[in-house]
């Protein structure tokens, strides 16, 4: 999730049609605004994520097949932006467009803001032609159906800009996806459909690697744990969270926190020695543990790990992609899921899970606290007990259904409870969904959406716009503006695109 190791790379399209003096003037301006890109913040932060590296001007084809090979071999190329400074033909980019592996946006821009109304002359016109020479691009990218994202307007402006950034976060999370292992602490909960799907399609659609991983070896690592292991593990809970009175020191239920802490020890352990970046453990298969790793779960997911419950990898995937996706911005991004509808004005839905919920969406210090679990058999689980913060946000999911991916997306508005909830001892969230809970929930049932989902507060719905682009799966968005009809009608036309009639 260190962007700091990551590039995008600049590429300009010319020609050698007006002459090498003119290609100099371009790499000129190129340099220039690549450096602006780099330098130029807002309010006192880098405004782009990830560094923009100036890969030079291309005037045939060669080059240009030349600088996208280079690209896909690089690790740390996570995207190219390319930009028409003059008219560059665009049959030149056609085999290097076809090799191109990398996500690609296109910045339809030109060096000056303004026309220089006094001092305008054809060398002027030959030389800044971005007007057509983006066009001439534009249209053999749409020739050859490449998915690339467009931006349009002056490069110093700030919408141009956090444009770029919002792609640039989806370029990291998809280079990010491409190398990511999900390891399965047992397997999915039984008889579910939708939590389940097809593993290999998803690691040639998506890119990541879904693995089972026994509970019996992790349970083997956790009676492994050091007495000073733990010991360390509950200073840094003190030092994090309340602790009810009788899960703290001393405390009647405190034993039970010890093993929680040994149990995030060993996962801990695992998932550093895998290299996995996300995980899902399943209350049906606890084989050797004390307790449901409620407390793990939740630590883990705050530290950047993708999370999904009773076996859904596919929601463990996403809440790490959006994780990485959200990587510094303030406001959190958790795994949730639908429990309990409120039916009063818009609507409401109360959002929870048995344990698992991502402390970073929390509005106060979360308190650490021991409860019986009324399922899986195993001992009372340590959690970490809070509200979600107000704010709006976007919940997500992914289906398979059978001959692509869906995600669906809804935009939401997190609110308080109109009530204390003191005898629901779990984290939980209470939001209303755009345009309102009827017709959002008609819109997600229709669409085949999980009771599961990725949560996040700092995105909106362009950065799943560009993801879906990227990845080239469905995309079905739930907003303020949603109505049934439209919905459906958006349904039958992409059943249509996909050849799902």
């Amino acid at each position: 999730m260190n962007f700091n190791e990551q590039e995008i790379w600049f590429i300009t399209g010319a020609q050698l049609l007006y002459g090498g003096e003119t290609v100099k003037q371009v790499d000129a301006h190129s340099t220039a605004m690549v450096d602006g890109f780099n330098k130029m913040q807002k309010n006192g932060a880098q405004h782009l994520p990830i560094k923009v590296l100036y890969k030079g001007t291309v005037n045939s084809a060669a080059e240009i097949t030349e600088r996208f090979q280079e690209a896909n071999n690089s690790d740390k190329c996570v995207g190219i932006i390319t930009w028409m400074h003059t008219f560059s033909p665009a049959k030149m980019w056609i085999g290097g467009l076809k090799l191109l592996r990398k996500p690609l946006l296109h910045l339809h821009t030109q060096f000056q803001q303004e026309i220089p109304w006094s001092e305008i002359d054809m060398d002027f016109m030959n030389l800044n032609q971005s007007a057509h020479g983006d066009r001439e691009f534009g249209y053999i990218t749409a020739r050859m159906k490449k998915p690339r994202k467009i931006v349009v307007g002056h490069w110093q402006e700030d919408e141009v800009r956090e444009r770029i950034a919002i792609w640039m976060r989806v370029c990291a999370a998809w280079h990010d996806a491409q190398t990511m292992r999900i390891l399965r602490f047992g397997d999915n909960m039984n008889n579910v459909a939708v939590t389940d799907g097809d593993r290999v399609e998803a690691e040639m659609t998506l890119g990541y690697h879904v693995d089972y991983y026994p509970v019996g070896d992790l349970a083997a690592e956790a009676a492994k744990t050091t007495d000073a292991e733990i010991e360390a593990l509950i200073a840094e809970y003190e030092s994090q969270y309340t602790f009810a009175p009788a899960a703290a020191r001393g405390g009647a239920q405190h034993q039970q926190v010890r093993e929680a802490a040994r149990i995030e020890k060993a996962m801990r352990k695992i998932l550093q020695a895998t290299g996995a970046k996300a995980f899902t453990t399943n209350f049906d298969a606890l084989h050797g543990l004390n307790q449901l790793p409620g407390l793990a779960s939740q630590r883990l997911m705050n530290d950047g790990y993708g999370f999904g419950a009773e076996g859904d990898w596919k929601t463990a995937a996403l809440v790490r992609t959006l994780k990485v996706m959200a990587a510094g911005l303030p406001g959190g991004t958790s795994f949730l899921e639908d429990y309990v509808y409120h039916f009063k004005g818009k609507g409401a839905v109360l959002q929870a899970h048995m344990l698992e919920i991502c402390p970073s969406i929390a509005e106060n210090k979360p308190q650490l606290e021991v409860h019986p679990l009324g399922i899986g058999g195993k001992a009372d689980p340590a959690r970490l007990v809070f509200t979600a913060h107000e704010g709006a946000g976007f919940a997500a999911t992914v289906v398979d259904m059978g001959n692509r991916f869906r995600m669906i997306v809804n935009q939401v508005d997190c609110v308080k409870p109109e009530a204390d909830l003191p005898k629901l001892p779990v984290a939980r969230a209470f939001w209303t969904p755009q345009p309102d809970l009827k017709t959002a929930a008609h819109a997600w049932i229709l669409a085949g959406g999980t009771h599961h989902t990725a949560f996040s507060y700092p995105l909106t719905g362009e950065y799943f716009e560009d993801y879906a682009e990227i990845a080239g799966i469905e995309l079905l968005l739930i907003d303020k503006e949603t109505t049934m009809s439209g919905f459906r009608n958006q349904m039958r036309v992409n059943d249509v695109y996909y050849g799902n009639l």
